[in-house]
């Protein structure tokens, strides 16, 4: 550019920030490179360079997302739309534009970063976005899990949604409507996010996400919380999964194309990657068993509360003494077998994920079609003593619609509706695999080896299982495979590994009636989804 042309786009730029009431801010930082922002966050002490050239933030005493502080703006476009209730809180327009106002006087005189991206891979569906926050951090760690622009496209770039991240901003609940000082509030009218009172940055990318949910549904493409890999033949595999389910993890295989590990759409013409990067859970992380993962926490990596070694910088997977959600966001092209595209075909198999602290899903099932849309509905994981504040000594069960309910604003019978009907136009098949416990609960069973869970994903997607025998579980009614290439047979049939089956099926009759409980929120599911439940534990009729 010459000296004309980059005076004329920095008053533009201005401009364009003023144009949402953001005026007299002090520096501006546009489009930053990955290397500028590592060393602008470094140099204001907001992060660390640790020894792998990844720089190391901590988010403070908020280490993972706020969901009861977050908001839509109740108006004439959300009203008769959003599915409001505990998830979907509503938000006052004019308190919103009361805070918004506090926000931007707040900016005024502060040094601001400013990141221009897309949401979604596929060019005819993708959601031009702009991030603007008052730390380095925020704006690298948007530039490494969002679409980044090219320079044509850049130039070009015009934000339809744009988030304003002040982290440094506290609201004040009496004043402003908020349940406390954190909030994260969408404006679906005016195309505004606010998020304030949190460092954690996984708040940018989900509140992107909610976005997604609201919009794409509306245009007959289905927004999905899974995970994607495609084979050299072109077979396309989904991985559906709530936090810690493995959906990362088993998404990145050297055999096959990482379409992407988090987002997904999946349009008339295949499925694409929402995302240009991935945020990988790394508590406990270790090169054997994630190579991919382990190997991409290089220069530009951002790590969130991983504990460093004080003298090395090393990071310290294995310390959860901030979180067991410690994070590592990098671009996807740090994963060498990624698809450049994000884009691939429809799907052939898709892969429920649930990990099972009560030790009593089988570790694989096959799922008839209404199945499929019962566990899909259900989004059944469960939370482990001792990962997080309040569980009690055992663990506890979590039902999440369509394994991502806190994202999405529409309710979960417009998403169930569009799989039910591309599952069926392209004949896919489904699976449940359970990546928790077996011959016990936590405490008492042991984990899945994530060996052995690889060899079941690898035999559904080979097609292996096609002719094996199965047989029907009595208390869920889940079909099982009775052999497997890789698995001990013992390990399929999770009764036979209690060493007390009469224990077994009390444990597994309890959840069975947890799923019940759980799917009265679906009153207008057809009878032959409510059918496709367990079979042990239903009220009687």
């Amino acid at each position: 550019m010459t000296p004309a042309q980059d005076s004329s786009t920095a008053a533009g730029a201005r401009a364009s920030l003023a144009s949402i009431g953001l005026v007299e801010t002090g520096a501006q930082h546009w489009n930053e490179p990955t290397v500028v922002l590592v060393e602008q966050a470094i140099t204001r002490g907001e992060g660390k360079l640790t020894d792998t050239g990844a720089v190391a933030f901590l988010t403070g005493k908020f280490t993972g997302r706020s969901p009861k502080d977050k908001y839509i703006v109740r108006d004439d476009e959300t009203v008769a739309q959003v599915d409001w209730g505990d998830t979907n809180q509503p938000f006052d327009p004019d308190r919103f534009e009361s805070l918004f106002k506090r926000v931007c006087a707040h900016f005024r005189g502060r040094e601001v970063w400013i990141q221009d991206a897309f949401a979604g891979a596929d060019p005819a569906l993708r959601l031009s976005i702009r991030v603007v926050c008052e730390r380095a951090y925020h704006a690298l760690f948007a530039r490494q899990l969002f679409v980044r622009p090219t320079l044509a496209e850049l130039a070009a770039h015009a934000p339809e949604f744009t988030l304003v991240v002040a982290p440094d901003f506290q609201a004040d609940s009496a004043r402003d409507g908020t349940r406390g000082e954190v909030f994260v509030i969408l404006d679906f009218t005016r195309k505004i996010v606010l998020i304030g009172g949190t460092l954690y940055a996984g708040e940018i990318k989900k509140a992107v996400f909610t976005i997604l949910n609201y919009l794409l549904p509306k245009r007959g493409v289905l927004s999905m919380h899974c995970s994607t890999n495609a084979g050299a033949a072109g077979d396309v595999t989904l991985f559906f999964g709530l936090s810690g389910t493995g959906k990362t993890t088993l998404s990145a295989d050297l055999a096959r194309r990482l379409i992407g590990d988090d987002e997904h759409g999946w349009s008339d013409d295949g499925v694409f990657n929402i995302e240009g990067g991935c945020y990988a859970k790394c508590i406990r992380l270790d090169r054997l068993n994630e190579p991919e993962i382990y190997d991409a926490i290089r220069f530009g990596t951002v790590l969130e509360n991983v504990v460093l070694h004080p003298e090395s910088r090393a990071p310290d997977f294995a310390d959860a003494s901030l979180t067991e959600n410690t994070r590592a966001a990098y671009p996807i092209d740090y994963i060498p077998n990624h698809e450049p595209s994000g884009r691939a075909g429809h799907p052939n198999h898709i892969i429920f994920l649930t990990c099972d602290a009560f030790g009593v899903l089988p570790p694989l099932s096959r799922l008839a079609p209404e199945q499929a849309m019962y566990h899909f509905l259900s989004g059944y994981t469960a939370k482990v003593a001792g990962t997080e504040r309040g569980l009690g000594d055992e663990p506890s069960a979590v039902f999440s619609a369509c394994f991502g309910a806190p994202f999405l604003p529409l309710p979960p019978r417009v998403y169930a509706d569009l799989l039910g009907e591309k599952m069926r136009r392209h004949g896919v098949h489904a699976w449940l695999l359970n990546t928790g416990w077996i011959g016990g609960g936590f405490g008492k069973g042991a984990r899945i080896s994530l060996r052995h869970t690889r060899a079941l994903v690898d035999a559904v997607i080979a097609d292996l299982l096609v002719d094996a025998p199965f047989r029907v579980d009595p208390i869920f009614g889940l079909s099982i495979p009775t052999t497997c290439p890789g698995v001990p047979d013992a390990l399929l049939d999770p009764r036979e590994a209690w060493t007390s089956p009469a224990a077994y099926d009390d444990e597994a009759t309890r959840l069975a009636r947890r799923f019940h409980e759980n799917f009265r929120r679906f009153p207008r599911a057809s009878a032959e989804i409510r059918a496709a439940g367990p079979t042990a534990g239903r009220d009687p009729a």
